[in-house]
């Protein structure tokens, strides 16, 4: 009897020391995981906050070029609708469609800036293109945008003429964007105003380049 009691009080301590070991390995592990996710954390939120911070960053430059680019795209938007049922071509209709679907997205990014800016949001392409500051104020006011005359003869324009005559208008007014954006990619300091710049630019200066091809002069 005394050998099973020894056996037994034995086995009994040596299941409660394993059991204390692993306890204290568990309470271990978690204070480590536990110190490497607040340190995962905190590192996550200060890159965060860097983020917001580099991104929240902007300048007379970026709230000139939303303000500009706002009119000078919705200009070209008006130009655009104009080709689906006065274009004769599948090919500029095509690129019609394209300038709509890439700008008018734009046009309300841009604007959501602004007001986050506590910025004046433009409302037309005419009223903006004569207020804004720093522009060419000959003409329309800024780089590439139409007159009141030019838009009347598209408006009146259909089949072939109105393809050359929006072809050519188009490009003029791409090109102005294009300098707007430029300009912005070296002046500017937010950062989502000076990428979509260079998006502009690229995508832009390509469809330049596909109008000539169209008009037979690339």
């Amino acid at each position: 009897m005394r050998n099973t009691r020894t056996l037994t009080r034995r086995a009994v301590l040596a299941a409660v020391s394993v059991t204390a070991v692993f306890a204290l390995a568990a309470c271990g592990n978690d204070s480590d995981s536990s110190g490497a996710a607040g340190s995962d954390s905190s590192a996550s939120s200060s890159a965060s906050a860097g983020a917001d911070a580099t991104a929240g960053a902007h300048n007379a430059q970026d709230t000139s070029f939303a303000q500009g680019m706002i009119p000078h795209h919705q200009q070209a938007l008006e130009m655009a609708k104009l080709a689906a049922d006065r274009a004769s071509s599948a090919q500029v209709k095509d690129l019609a469609s394209r300038i709509e679907k890439a700008q008018d997205p734009e046009i309300k990014t841009m604007s959501g800036w602004l007001t986050s800016w506590g910025e004046d949001v433009p409302t037309s392409s005419d009223s903006a293109a004569e207020s804004m500051p720093g522009m060419d104020h000959s003409g329309s006011g800024m780089p590439g945008m139409m007159d009141g005359s030019d838009m009347d003869e598209l408006e009146k324009a259909s089949g072939a003429d109105f393809d050359t005559m929006f072809l050519t208008m188009m490009i003029d007014h791409h090109k102005g964007a294009v300098d707007m954006a430029t300009t912005e990619k070296s002046k500017g300091e937010y950062q989502p105003a000076t990428s979509m710049a260079d998006d502009i630019v690229t995508a832009q200066t390509a469809e330049i380049a596909e109008m000539n091809k169209l008009l037979g002069k690339g």
